[in-house]
């Protein structure tokens, strides 16, 4: 696959969704600006993309990532029944919220906790957003960096071993100083009390 130079590009928005999603159906990994920072995403129902992945950030496996959802209904298919304090949370937070569920529907175990827990947020990023409705399955979510390494605030902190490890580079806010934080992350105790574990 032909991976785009940084930069400005004279891509129209279509094309550039159309390679990145290309590049998710051929088992790639893109390098791509989200609504929180930069993150290393790839296909989230295919076991070897996220080895891929794994490795690539040399990071144990027994870590999950985030998945990224295009809407509420893609949420369901994955997630199962959405608890109704969760469903009022996600209508009503402002920041980019990931929601730990109990369970997954068609996930590898490779993408969910060893409860069979999952992490997803339903992204608030336009190219994000269309980019998983035209790919029609979720897509992994996680900082673009090695484990243990400061993540990047900007595409500029993001380091050799990554660019060079990803099929395809997002040409996308690459001039930006800052995306953002990681996002909020919460769950929902057996008693039905949120509980945030990031904020």
């Amino acid at each position: 696959m032909n991976k785009q130079p940084a930069g400005t590009t004279r891509d129209s928005w279509e094309t550039i969704v159309e390679k990145a999603r290309i590049t998710l159906e051929t088992n790639g990994i893109i390098l791509y600006p989200t609504d929180t920072i930069w993150g290393l995403g790839g296909d989230a129902t295919d076991p070897k993309v996220i080895r891929k992945i794994f490795k690539l950030k040399e990071r144990a496996e027994d870590k999950p990532f985030v998945l990224l959802v295009s809407d509420l209904e893609m949420l369901v298919n994955y997630a199962g029944k959405v608890h109704p304090k969760i469903d009022r949370l996600l209508q009503f937070h402002e920041r980019p919220l990931t929601v730990v569920y109990p369970q997954s529907e068609g996930l590898p175990s490779l993408a969910t906790g060893e409860n069979g827990s999952v992490a997803i947020r339903i992204v608030k990023d336009d190219f994000c957003s269309e980019l998983i409705r035209v790919f029609g399955k979720p897509i992994i979510s996680t900082s673009a960096n090695v484990s243990d390494q400061p993540f990047p605030k900007n595409f500029g902190e993001i380091s050799s071993t990554i660019l060079s490890g990803v099929d395809y580079i997002v040409p996308l806010r690459q001039t930006d100083k800052e995306l953002g934080e990681p996002s909020v992350i919460v769950s929902l105790s057996p008693k039905g009390e949120l509980v945030f574990l990031r904020s």
